[in-house]
């Protein structure tokens, strides 16, 4: 691909190329995040102002805006140094003021001769029931009415930028603008009955109403459609990347695997066994395996991985699995060794505490192929770590993974699988969004004996009630967890909070039951105090949200998460399933400070209703919007210049199954519609695309 086309030069190039831009205009420009011409035809008006031509100003209630033909009568100068300059105007049926500030006279006095007639254009409001326009839009002959736009767009403004500014410079780009080849699929686009794209970025900077506004407007759906499309190829393209490097065939025989089945003491649920089946077809189909196991708090994901990681140690290889903290990989070694002894098989842990003569024994073991298994932080994919035969990666949390770094685990082992885990529920578009590159297996089902966990609302007034139960619960020897909140920007008063509330717990509830951990706690401390939780010594926990992902510890049956009303939804979920995993029946208790804000008391009332991580994520999605649901800033998920991944998350999966079908049938992108959809992706600054496809 041999550069960006010519046709898009003109949008490519600097801003100071429009006129009326200088280098500090362009600097504020900056500041909405436009750095080219390309970036102004993205930023579309939000919303948009009537100015269609009325014969009074009593058409319109006030605050409103209003075009109306005036005679102008006199002119009122100010009394004062600072005073307002005001001038009296009549429409075709009252009349009203005209009002200036640190408006100079003889400018006045010829803009608005006394006798004359002028189309004037702004805001009508009443003050002391007197009509006044303060510094009107527009101040015109009769003859010029014709430059008001009937329907003027709003846009998003920013210190140094006007909304005059804006339409003039959006205005220089549009003209800048070509007819480019169509890069949609025709049915689609005939089904959709969308404009050309020239045509779009026309439209919807030329609203004709508040329906050309909305997201379902054609101009702006096929608009959302192209972003939704070029994102969707970057993943395909990557994902075709990915498995172009021939795969191995890693099949086994089945016998580690029926070793756990026998030793297991339930049946695996109808998900359980549907993903693993998918995995090992995948893992037996000789293309590189590149999926995500979705499965709500406790859906059985570490069996799916471990049966998955059997398969590479049937097949004569190596498995690794992956997590983000050291507590969490300890944790998956100690769900994984009991099935590990049953099947015989070796599993070492590797973290970055590993020193010296250990770390090298365990290299030496793993590279002769003496560990079937590696548990590990991302220790496990340093430079000096060397497998025998890597066949299987596992990825736990995902979310702080992007494309980038799911490329770079892939080329550790010569052909390695890659299988990704996620306990959070991620609605279907944002999954899409997020993970297009995948395949996914979702676990929808509980296993069974998993006992429903009881959620209650308390408010914060109660709180000494709450902890007289916590007394009598931990007397009965029962465990539970308290999480404070975060409390607003400073993580020092975070840390009082856990602390304070620790001090108070343990003065209520005597020395040695409370144990406290939190984010600044050197990770020595922290892990001994969740270890001497685990061991049953302290019976409550205070702990920040560092216990959010993955801590088990099937005896604590009670959560308790003060101001509870702070939390995202699907944060709050992650907490509560930290109980409800042993045989006690278990409760959280949402604490909150009254009075509740509409969305907070929504967010509590979905908890308490539902424990499904799907439909919990589903309303994360339409109270929170996209960004803000997964941190958009660490998480890998685009920004959206255009599309809307609420409003039209349905078009998100016809760009994945049309990116993926048109690479099917061009890999190269050679064919008519494959060149249109390179000038697509330059468009769209896909530049990991581009390079992907220059390699290809």
């Amino acid at each position: 691909m041999s550069g960006r086309p010519e046709i898009l030069f003109p949008l490519f190039a600097g801003l100071e190329t429009l006129g009326g831009v200088g280098a500090k205009t362009a600097q504020a420009f900056a500041g909405l995040g436009i750095e080219l011409p390309r970036d102004l035809l993205f930023s579309l008006p939000y919303s948009g102002v009537d100015r269609r031509f009325r014969a009074s100003i009593q058409e319109v209630v006030p605050p409103a805006t209003v075009t109306v033909e005036v005679e102008v009568g006199r002119h009122i100068p100010p009394r004062s140094r600072t005073g307002p300059y005001r001038v009296e105007v009549r429409d075709a049926l009252t009349t009203f003021q005209l009002v200036f500030f640190h408006a100079s006279g003889d400018w006045l006095t010829k803009q608005l001769p006394t006798g004359q007639r002028r189309v004037v254009s702004g805001k009508v409001e009443l003050f002391d029931n007197v009509a006044q326009m303060v510094h009107p839009d527009y101040i015109l002959r009769p003859g010029q009415a014709d430059h008001i736009p009937d329907f003027e767009p709003v846009y998003h403004l920013t210190a140094g930028i006007t909304q005059r500014l804006m339409l003039r410079a959006v205005g220089e780009v549009l003209s800048r603008v070509r007819p480019l080849a169509e890069w949609i699929d025709p049915a689609l686009l005939a089904r959709e009955h969308w404009p050309a794209w020239h045509e779009a970025v026309a439209a919807a900077h030329a609203p004709e109403g508040p329906d050309d506004l909305s997201p379902q407007a054609p101009a702006r759906r096929r608009l959302a459609y192209d972003e939704f499309f070029a994102h969707q190829l970057t993943l395909a393209l990557a994902r075709a990347k990915l498995r172009r490097g021939k795969g191995r065939v890693s099949q086994g025989d089945g016998h580690l695997r029926a070793k756990v089945l026998a030793a297991l003491p339930y049946t695996p649920t109808g998900a359980q066994n549907r993903a693993m089946e998918e995995i090992a077809a995948d893992m037996g189909s000789g293309l590189r395996m590149n999926r995500l196991l979705q499965g709500d708090v406790g859906a059985g994901k570490t069996l799916v991985a471990f049966m998955s990681l059997l398969i590479a140690v049937e097949a004569g290889g190596q498995g690794v699995m992956m997590a983000p903290t050291e507590i969490l990989a300890r944790q998956h070694l100690a769900a994984l060794r009991p099935l590990a002894a049953a099947a015989e098989v070796v599993v070492e842990l590797l973290t970055g505490r590993d020193k010296g003569a250990e770390r090298k024994a365990k290299l030496a073991a793993l590279a002769r192929g003496d560990i079937h298994i590696l548990v590990g932080t991302h220790a496990v994919f340093q430079d000096d770590v060397q497998y025998h035969d890597l066949r299987l990666a596992i990825v736990d949390e995902q979310h702080r993974f992007g494309v980038a770094e799911r490329m770079r685990l892939g080329a550790k082992g010569t052909v390695t699988d890659v299988l990704v885990m996620t306990a959070t529920p991620i609605p279907r578009s944002l999954a899409l969004a997020q993970y297009g590159d995948m395949d996914v297996s979702v676990l929808d089902e509980k296993p069974p004996g998993r006992k429903p966990i009881s959620t209650a609302m308390v408010s914060t007034a109660r709180i000494g009630e709450v902890v007289d139960r916590l007394r009598e619960a931990t007397a009965q020897g029962r465990q539970a967890y308290w999480v404070c909140p975060l409390v607003g920007e400073s993580e020092l008063s975070d840390l009082t909070a856990a602390e304070e509330r620790f001090k108070h717990l343990r003065a209520a509830l005597g020395e040695g039951v409370v144990g406290l951990v939190h984010g600044q706690m050197p990770a020595a401390e922290r892990d001994a105090a969740m270890a001497a939780f685990e061991r049953g010594e302290t019976k409550v926990l205070v702990a920040t949200t560092v216990i959010e992902v993955g801590v088990d510890v099937p005896n604590a049956s009670i959560m308790v998460i003060e101001h509870s009303e702070r939390f995202g939804l699907a944060q709050l979920h992650q907490l509560r399933g930290r109980v409800g995993r042993g045989a006690a029946q278990s409760t959280c208790l949402l604490l909150y400070q009254p009075p509740l804000s509409e969305s907070g008391e929504r967010r509590l009332k979905t908890l308490r209703e539902t424990e499904d991580g799907f439909r919990i994520a589903e309303e994360d999605l339409a109270m929170r919007g996209a960004g803000d649901l997964i941190g958009t800033a660490q998480s890998g998920l685009p920004k959206f210049w255009v599309g809307d991944l609420e409003t039209q998350a349905g078009l998100m999966a016809v760009a994945q199954s049309d990116a993926r079908n048109l690479l099917r049938e061009d890999p190269g992108l050679t064919s008519e519609r494959g060149e249109a959809v390179r000038v697509l992706l330059w468009l769209m600054r896909q530049d990991e695309a581009i390079r992907l496809i220059s390699v290809g």
